[in-house]
């Protein structure tokens, strides 16, 4: 006998509810991506008026992934305090506020503190989203993750071609930032009133039900792999996030200076390698749900770092600016569903809280942000940033070798329980 959770439906057919918290949360991931992508263009702006030097612009970026660090293990308790929707919608409108201050800084010192805060709130706001994503993939019973992880990158896009206008058209730094804070909070505030109302476990919550499917292969795999431990599987999740940081920093901090250095390209040249690496990615996150759907995470995640180990690889084999390009699109493209599977797979870990797995591996991922631009300039210092991007090449074979511990397919497949399936069933 069955008996249906109010509000789902049966995977494939997801009710209008559903629908319209899907799209809700895509324009949180969307305008996150676009908030801070606006000021990124005005970098140069923002250094040349506060008179800072390359070393000390430097650590006052770096405040930025610190306050993620240091704020995302408190994500979850957040969550389970106030709600993910609460969170992510109500977060960006505060987030907005704050990147307000940025314009008024008198000191480097200030900056940093201005930048610490939005790191922190990012941090809380990534794991709210994600959270409030995945609750609403278990009611569909089909990958959407990888798709709302491609609007973040359509949202930085979008935020850097705002951000790179306004500072073409010399409009001052204020103006912007306070136009693009309006536009973006009131999306989050549209958002807010169609996401999933109640807490973040109501209707079953797919991660619960684990009595057989997918959920009891993830068990015996955690247990065949880490002796049944939480801890280590958090850890590999943590890994695997740390690789997709490590790639993604290599394309954001390093493939122009890679260009313009090693291989003498112009720089409008070697700005193209954060593009090529920026756009493959988007690509492969907007067309990741349904190759996920097909094949498994565990197929796509350990094809995709195969795919950035040899792209890369090749690449530094044979430099050329043509090449290179290349690697980082191979790159871009290999880690697209990588961070999402991670998340996903950590969300649906049994015996945890709502939110902890995911603020775990999270916060782990922004570690990987963190520590990859030193130790990659150490080597490249050391040896030459031609083998100092091999960190590519060993942060995808590490994936691919660690994708065995991704759970395979979305919760609503699991079968028997859950917003995933749309079904509970039960026994008279």
């Amino acid at each position: 006998m069955s008996a249906s959770i109010p509000g789902v439906a049966s995977p494939g057919t997801p009710t209008r509810q559903a629908r319209l918290a899907r799209a809700a949360v895509a324009g949180l991931f969307l305008t996150n991506g676009a908030v801070l992508a606006n000021v990124i263009p005005r970098y140069p702006q923002i250094k040349a008026e506060l008179g800072l030097s390359n070393a000390v612009f430097g650590t006052a970026v770096a405040a930025l992934p610190l306050g993620s660090l240091l704020a995302g293990l408190f994500a979850a308790a957040v969550i389970r305090r106030f709600r993910s929707s609460r969170v992510a919608a109500y977060g960006m409108v505060v987030f907005a506020v704050v990147m307000l201050v940025i314009p008024f800084v008198p000191h480097w010192v200030a900056f940093a503190a201005v930048l610490f805060v939005v790191g922190a709130l990012d941090a809380v706001i990534d794991v709210a989203q994600n959270t409030h994503g995945l609750r609403v993939q278990r009611i569909y019973g089909r990958s959407i993750v990888n798709s709302l992880h491609g609007l973040w990158s359509v949202g930085a896009v979008l935020g850097g071609l705002m951000g790179s206008a306004a500072a073409g058209l010399r409009v001052p730094l204020s103006l912007h930032l306070a136009v693009s804070g309006v536009l973006f909070s009131a999306v989050a505030l549209v958002a807010y009133r169609f996401m999933l109302p109640g807490p973040d476990e109501a209707g079953g919550g797919g991660r619960k039900a684990e009595a057989g499917g997918e959920g009891s292969a993830l068990r015996r795999m955690r247990r065949r792999i880490f002796g049944g431990g939480a801890v280590g599987m958090l850890a590999a999740l943590g890994v695997i996030a740390a690789c997709g940081a490590i790639v993604e920093d290599a394309g954001a901090s390093w493939g122009a200076i890679y260009l313009s250095g090693d291989l003498r390209a112009d720089a409008a040249t070697a700005g193209l390698a954060f593009v090529a690496f920026q756009v493959a990615m988007t690509v492969g996150r907007l067309s990741g749900d349904r190759v996920v759907d097909r094949f498994g995470q565990r197929a796509v995640v350990r094809g995709g770092g195969v795919l950035a180990a040899v792209g890369m690889g090749g690449a530094l084999a044979v430099p050329s600016v043509g090449t290179t390009l290349a690697g980082f699109a191979f790159a871009g493209l290999g880690v697209a569903t990588l961070v999402p599977a991670a998340m996903h797979t950590a969300d649906e870990l049994p015996g945890l809280a709502p939110g902890t797995g995911l603020t775990i591996v999270s916060w782990l991922l922004r570690a990987g942000f963190l520590l990859s631009p030193p130790l990659v300039g150490a080597v490249a210092d050391l040896v030459g940033l031609r083998f100092g991007l091999l960190s590519v090449v060993l942060a995808g074979a590490v994936t691919a070798v660690l994708a065995r511990v991704l759970v395979n397919r979305t919760a609503g497949r699991r079968g028997p329980a859950g917003e995933g399936t749309g079904r509970v069933r039960s026994s008279n």
